[in-house]
């Protein structure tokens, strides 16, 4: 046992020294002694609870907030499959069965020799390339039945992970259309000295007069947000790029971030400059783990070219660098103020505001948060002007708009766009020929009817994120909305009741109308609960849960009424189906072993 602890107080030094010991980075240290124990080790935790004064329960409490850290043994192999619904349509199910029955565990569950354990997660972001799935938090995607049975024969065979074949582990960009941003000829350093030669205050100004809002999906103003923080009393200011992809549907900002990082990050240290903040973060989410070397190079290589660290530029008053965190799996730190918790090593759970980031955010300091995109965009304002973004795109919403798009359609990838894009124009570039609906900005944006498709992507009108799912006319978007309910049950933080009981009694309802014990009563339910979750709820998540539901009600009527068997109230326990695992389990399926075949026999 003492060389067992010998042993941890080894490896963990080694991450204390790496972290100088601040307890902020108590995420980052956890996630690194998982990726060398496999688990967060019992003994790991009280080593770290020793080492940085903090409380064991407090340790714990974070590990177990985030859906990609583990208090217990997983196996070797931790393998999980994407469930968002276009992962759906390619057959995810299917293939995690195959899967499971070849390497004989059941899922969710650890095999009996510990080797392995098979679940599910929420979307990684390769809709674009599904199905997917994470093995040790690595990503591998196009998953078809031949390659399940490669895995199998790998896992069986205890090969590492490092010497699996590289194209398990290839992800393409798909850019299929490209525009002012995508299409960039983009050089490191033309941005900032664009900003050096016009000075800190003359780029907000550009950047106000450019009229940017925000590409993370509230669109709140560019401009003013940094002026807000720039103006704010503080020690120190910060920037931090929020990279926690996590809207099922969207997966813009994992190619940004392959592709155009230098881009990215410039456009942080022009923000950094015009705000005085000399510290930056990248929020990258755990999904996109293969991406932290990478990422890692290309900051490396701004240091060493004069375009990050001290004296950038040759500016002796100009400092700024920029550190990567790595999220666990929180789909709720796509939220600012729950990500700035995560950054300082808490769990992910939204403050309340305000006082908002600008004011107090990192360590209570003015910090501005913008999403991926934005702070590309702000590259091309530095080097084009603001009157040139503006004049680009309408009056409301300047310049253009990454879309990720997936689901039924010939092309799925990444299109951009000049604001003011109709839907139907984007399902004729990306070949979707027979679409009967379009789910805007992820579960919690907006469904489009195809009696719809003249409406534009614009603040104004379709406000996104930039996810774009096709559902074509073979799709049943009742299936589709109740995946949706389920991601949100999955995803609440549990921070507040309305929210964290709320989410599981609309799951219970959808899966009670799928199981064909529905009846008009579930309706008024859901009714009351939405207006319980938009009243009560502390954060976005919660307010909208209930938004796939009562679009697809509205629009797509026809699929719930299939399912409201029942003109009376009906309880959602159904005997005879909680005893299908028995019947299953004894070979018995005939008339005498179902409770309401016997009963009418009788």
């Amino acid at each position: 046992m003492d060389d067992q602890i010998n042993t941890h107080a080894e490896y963990l030094d080694c991450i204390l020294a790496h972290h100088q010991s601040n307890p902020h980075d108590l995420l980052q240290m956890l996630r690194e002694a998982q990726e060398h124990y496999g688990y967060v080790h019992s003994d790991a935790i009280d080593y770290l609870s020793g080492q940085l004064k903090l409380p064991r329960s407090k340790i714990e409490g974070v590990a177990s907030f985030y859906s990609l850290l583990y208090l217990q043994a997983q196996g070797e192999y931790r393998v999980l499959f994407s469930d968002n619904i276009t992962d759906r349509m390619l057959g995810n199910m299917d293939l995690m069965e195959s899967l499971c029955g070849q390497l004989w565990v059941e899922p969710g569950k650890v095999s009996e020799d510990g080797l392995l354990s098979i679940g599910t997660t929420s979307c990684t972001g390769m809709c674009d390339q599904g199905p997917a799935i994470l093995v040790n938090n690595i990503a591998i995607n196009r998953l078809t039945p031949e390659r399940v049975g490669q895995l199998s024969e790998l896992i069986r065979e205890r090969v590492p992970l490092s010497s699996w074949p590289l194209e398990f582990f290839a992800i393409e960009d798909n850019i299929r259309r490209r525009d002012i941003l995508l299409g960039s000829k983009f050089e490191s350093g033309k941005a900032l000295a664009a900003m050096l030669k016009r000075g800190a205050t003359e780029t907000l100004q550009e950047v106000k007069l450019s009229r940017l809002r925000g590409r993370g999906g509230a669109g709140f103003s560019t401009g003013s947000k940094w002026e807000y923080c720039r103006e704010a009393p503080g020690e120190q200011h910060y920037v931090v790029c929020n990279a926690d992809e996590g809207e099922p549907g969207t997966f813009k900002d994992r190619v940004l971030l392959n592709s155009y990082a230098d881009m990215v990050f410039e456009g942080m240290t022009v923000c950094a400059r015009v705000i005085g903040a000399q510290k930056g973060f990248l929020y990258l989410r755990g999904e996109y783990r293969y991406l932290l070397d990478h990422l890692q190079a290309v900051l490396q290589g701004r240091r060493q070219r004069g375009l990050l660290g001290h004296d950038i530029l040759g500016q002796q008053d100009f400092s700024f660098d920029i550190e990567i965190h790595l999220g666990a799996g929180a789909y709720i730190c796509g939220e600012e103020s729950a990500l700035i918790e995560s950054l300082e090593g808490k769990r992910g759970t939204p403050r309340n505001r305000p006082p908002f980031p600008v004011t107090s955010g990192y360590l209570n300091q003015p910090t501005v948060v913008n999403n991926v995109e934005t702070f590309a965009a702000t590259c091309l304002i530095s080097m084009h002007g603001g009157a040139w973004y503006a004049g680009i795109g309408t009056e409301s919403s300047t310049g253009s708009k990454i879309l990720s798009v997936a689901g039924d359609c010939a092309r799925p990838g990444l299109y951009e766009y000049p604001f003011g894009v109709t839907v139907a124009e984007v399902l004729a570039d990306c070949g979707a020929a027979d679409a009967q609906a379009v789910q805007i900005s992820g579960p919690s944006g907006i469904c489009v009817a195809a009696n719809e498709f003249d409406r534009k992507i614009a603040f104004d009108d379709l406000p996104t994120a930039g996810a774009f799912m096709v559902f074509d006319q073979s799709r049943d978007m009742f299936e589709v909305a109740r995946n949706f309910v389920h991601f949100f049950t999955h995803e609440s933080c549990g921070f507040c009741t309305p929210c964290r009981v709320g989410t599981s009694l609309l799951s219970n309802m959808m899966d009670k109308l799928a199981h064909g014990q529905g009846s008009p009563y579930d309706f008024a339910e859901i009714e009351k609960l939405n207006v319980l979750l938009q009243t009560t709820s502390h954060c976005g998540l919660g307010h909208s849960a209930c938004n796939p539901v009562l679009d697809t009600i509205a629009k797509f009527r026809p699929a719930y009424d299939r399912r409201l068997i029942h003109k009376e109230f009906v309880p959602a326990f159904d005997l005879d189906r909680a005893l299908s695992q028995a019947r299953k389990m004894t070979g018995r399926d005939d008339a005498a072993a179902h409770l309401e075949r016997r009963n009418d026999r009788r």
